[in-house]
């Protein structure tokens, strides 16, 4: 049969227009991680459903493009052709290494605390009675999974919440004053 040309006007069933917005957003975020790769472009989108909930989109990610935009930033290429001209490298190596000391820090710490927590569900696990996982059958392993993923899908939707939160307050605080 083919496409055929719709008109663009508002879908006025709700759930049609959620599907709708569903499936828009799914290929406009395709097209822009298609032009960031095709055209070597940084890129970020913010869009919110029907029903409000922000969804975004970002390559690399949306919090250094909205970072970028807001101080106006130049890109890595233009900063170490300036950088060259202004020979200031020991500033930026010196910026760069506490910058890796500070996340080599924030990694150990974070080993630390999943180690951690692991103890602590052996803990409890072993305070309910529960076997440890290594221990689970088949169907356990099964639900334990679902759980897992249904949390997992929790936390992606929350994450990308607050992602779209954080870049709307980063925008909102840096727009130019009329």
């Amino acid at each position: 049969m083919g496409r055929r040309k719709i008109e663009i006007e508002m879908v006025k069933d709700s759930s049609t227009r959620q599907v709708t917005f569903s499936k828009r957003r799914t290929g406009l975020f395709k097209k822009a991680s298609e032009l960031a790769i095709l055209c070597a472009v940084q890129i970020a989108i913010v869009v919110f459903s029907p029903g409000g909930k922000p969804f975004s989109f970002g390559h690399p990610n949306v919090e250094s493009i909205v970072h970028r935009f807001q101080n106006r930033e130049k890109t890595p290429d233009e900063r170490r052709s300036k950088d060259a001209e202004s020979c200031d490298e020991s500033t930026t190596d010196d910026s760069l290494n506490q910058r890796l000391l500070d996340l080599l820090k924030r990694l150990n710490t974070e080993e630390k605390r999943g180690e951690m927590l692991e103890k602590m569900v052996k803990v409890k696990q072993a305070a309910k009675g529960q076997p440890a996982v290594d221990q689970l059958g088949l169907p356990e392993l099964g639900e334990l999974r679902s759980s897992l993923e249904d949390l997992r899908r929790k936390l992606k939707d929350r994450m990308n919440d607050m992602e779209a939160t954080f870049s709307l307050l980063l925008l909102a605080e840096h727009r130019p004053m009329n």
